[in-house]
């Protein structure tokens, strides 16, 4: 890492410079195109994001789990650098190149299940899930699908119908694509149920809404992200994933934020014991350049017709370059036992604040993907004002984190798998300051 370790603020956030760039930003950029820290960022490495004026800020976001392996990592600059020299670009579906075939390999891999697999290349999450409900509905002939409560899948018409949340990802954007229905998810610290049960609620619902005669696929994450890293009772989605087996809809793991070692193993659903039919994965697989992929079991996968699946940008070499570094990292270089070690520190932390602050209602998440659940203490009801300020207080004192959850009230740790631990304890540090202060 070329970047110094540290937090440093030299200026009030945004700095001059930051606040000339952010000026430019508010007169060339749609207003809709909103950001959350108030700074121009120049550079990046480790745990630390530089800015304009020279402010460090520790980050604790990773560019919404995209960076996990930390921002320009060696690896993955000279990989990209290599490709670009030889070339940036000829459409895969026209001329196709080794670059892609190999990553669709390591996928093929690394997602869990003992099965044939096929992989297909797109450019971002919305587009892996789109895809992955195209193929699920080619497969079975069957077109409704069925969403969980709390979940994200992006911002395409499509995956904003699968979303669960409206504001600020829905609202004013319909109507939105039609056969996409609503299950309630796992959510043990709010509604107490069991694996079992909380499976058996969600099956009826599906049952007598749907019906499985008609349903393509049902598609979850694993461990919800925007939706609050709410972790499903042991038992739920081994139960849910069944009752799709035995039905003939095809399971969809959405794993573009749990996905690439965040959760302390490659993928969440190794840990919580499913094997999907379709997976969909992006954010860390680049460590920050554009790729997306649907990988699945090969009977699945091929269902589509050729020339059905693809897009002009697909698969990217350049972008194939950087997931073939970063898998290489991800595999060789201690990143998961890194993962399960932060993840031990969040929670050690995290669950000290809990016993001393009757406003943090629970401490959850996997590995390096956690997060603290702000209530009323007396009523337990969520407080997203408390969780707005917390987040504005740390940004303040130059430390990012990011705030989730449908009521607004969770804030989500997803630091690089670099940030050395001092710059983690210090970035909980002002943390616990800030909770204190308000």
């Amino acid at each position: 890492m070329t970047l110094t370790q540290q937090r440093r603020l030299v200026t009030a956030l945004p700095g001059p410079r930051s606040a000339e760039i952010l000026a430019r930003k508010a007169d060339a950029v749609a207003s809709g195109v909103a950001h959350s820290v108030p700074v121009a960022v120049v550079e990046a490495g480790g745990g630390v994001v530089l800015d304009a004026d020279g402010n460090s800020l520790i980050d604790l976001g990773s560019g919404i789990a995209v960076t996990t392996i930390g921002n320009a990592h060696p690896k993955v600059a000279a990989a990209v650098a290599a490709q670009v020299e030889r070339f940036t670009h000829t459409c895969f579906m026209i001329s196709p190149y080794e670059e892609y075939i190999a990553v669709a390999e390591a996928l093929n891999r690394l997602t869990p299940g003992d099965f044939p697999k096929r992989s297909a290349l797109f450019n971002s999450g919305a587009e892996a899930v789109e895809n992955a409900i195209k193929i699920a509905r080619k497969h079975t002939g069957r077109s409704a699908v069925v969403a969980f409560e709390h979940g994200y899948h992006g911002r395409t018409n499509l995956t904003m119908a699968l979303t669960a949340k409206a504001m600020p990802y829905k609202s004013g954007f319909g109507p939105f694509a039609p056969e996409v229905y609503r299950a309630p998810l796992s959510y043990p610290f709010r509604d107490g149920l069991n694996g079992a049960d909380a499976a058996a609620r969600a099956i009826a619902i599906i049952e007598k809404q749907v019906g499985a005669a008609e349903l393509a696929a049902v598609i979850i994450e694993p461990i919800p992200g925007e939706g609050g890293f709410i972790v499903p009772a042991d038992g739920f989605l081994p139960a849910v994933q069944e009752w799709c087996r035995a039905n003939g809809v095809v399971f969809i793991a959405d794993e573009v934020q749990s996905g690439f070692a965040r959760t302390g193993t490659m993928f969440a659903s190794e840990q919580l014991e499913i094997e999907p039919d379709l997976i969909t994965t992006a954010k860390g697989i680049a460590a920050g350049l554009p790729l997306a992929a649907v990988t699945g079991r090969a009977e699945i996968m091929d269902a589509a017709h050729a020339g059905g699946l693809g897009g002009t940008y697909g698969g990217n070499p350049v972008a194939c370059a950087a997931a073939l570094a970063a898998i290489d990292v991800f595999e060789n270089d201690g990143m998961l036992e890194r993962a399960q070690r932060i993840g031990d520190l969040l929670r050690t932390r995290l669950e000290i604040m809990r016993q001393n602050d009757p406003r943090i209602g629970e401490v959850r998440g996997r590995g390096a993907m956690m997060a603290i659940e702000f209530i009323d203490p007396l009523t337990r009801e969520p407080d997203a004002a408390l969780t707005a300020a917390v987040v504005k207080a740390c940004i303040g004192e130059g430390v990012i984190v990011l705030a989730c959850g449908t009521f607004g009230n969770v804030i989500r740790f997803l630091p690089p798998l670099t940030i050395p631990d001092d710059l983690l304890h210090e970035g909980l540090d002002v943390l616990t300051a800030a909770l204190s202060g308000l």
